[in-house]
């Protein structure tokens, strides 16, 4: 099932029908169906409505120059007007009105921000941002359902942790990748996997995933703040810098990389990644 859900994001722009998902996950057509209604608590058919409408949410704010209709082909939509209706439906505005909202909302956020300076570090203006050439990365993960923020803190120290020792699996470079944008998708629904480098034929124990973080072109930001900080920081990069970067997003995940020389304060809950979004020329 996680193998058809990162080919359902890499494929958003093509026809994803039953029997080809299917086919993904071993199953026949049936018992994938009930499979997958069992598992994510929705059908097929409203869990690729809901994920192609998100992601073009994603895209609209974070490419505010971007066509609505290139927008509603890049997640398989086939015409302006299909698009504009369930758009609609979704989230109770047309696409352009609802880009135009999230642009104010984000001046306005922005402006707050700025106000009360919130660290040197953290604050977007002092986010040192290069462009990286990163290679097929294998990891092993275990996957968190559920709001963002201090619950992932929580889910790496008391569950992640544990399982890393078991496994020897210190010292190693780790993840954490994004599946889903906070700010669109609904918080009991929000996905992230913490993962963990290892070689490709790696077998340990525990209730783990393996997939690939593909490779290629990534904005990368250096970040070190809290939990509550980094949340401004995806905002900024995803929402500010790349609008003006000459760049646009593709289907490859986002996420934070843990080096292994990264450090982390237990009193303060202060910590250093760096911010990975997947880019391409516009």
């Amino acid at each position: 099932m996680h193998r058809v859900l990162e080919h359902i994001d890499r494929e958003l722009d093509q026809r994803l029908d039953l029997d080809a998902l299917a086919r993904v996950a071993n199953f026949s057509p049936f018992h994938f169906h009930r499979l997958f209604t069992a598992w994510l608590g929705e059908t097929l058919g409203e869990y690729l409505r809901r994920r192609r409408l998100e992601i073009a949410a994603q895209r609209l704010i974070a490419q505010p120059r971007l066509p609505i209709l290139q927008v509603a082909l890049s997640v398989g939509f086939g015409s302006t007007e299909a698009f504009a209706r369930a758009f609609k439906n979704r989230f109770g505005k047309t696409p352009t009105a609802w880009r135009n909202a999230q642009v104010s909302n984000r001046d306005q956020l922005k402006s707050k921000l700025d106000q009360a300076a919130v660290s040197a570090q953290a604050n977007h203006g002092d986010m040192k941002v290069t462009i990286v050439d990163r290679q097929p990365t294998s990891v092993a993960y275990l996957r968190h359902v559920g709001p963002y923020g201090k619950p992932l803190s929580d889910f790496w120290t008391k569950t992640v942790a544990p399982w890393m020792e078991t496994n020897g699996l210190y010292g190693k470079p780790r993840y954490g990748i994004s599946r889903d944008d906070p700010g669109i998708t609904s918080p009991q629904k929000l996905r992230y996997d913490a993962a963990v480098e290892v070689p490709a034929n790696f077998a340990g124990a525990g209730d783990y995933q393996m997939t690939v973080i593909p490779g290629g072109k990534y904005a990368v930001g250096k970040f070190k703040g809290t939990d509550k900080q980094v949340g401004e920081a995806w905002a900024w990069l995803l929402r500010d810098w790349l609008a003006g970067s000459g760049m646009q997003l593709d289907s490859r995940p986002f996420f934070e990389h843990y080096p292994v020389h990264a450090t982390y304060d237990g009193n303060t809950g202060e910590f250093e990644c760096e911010i990975c979004i997947p880019v391409t020329p516009l």
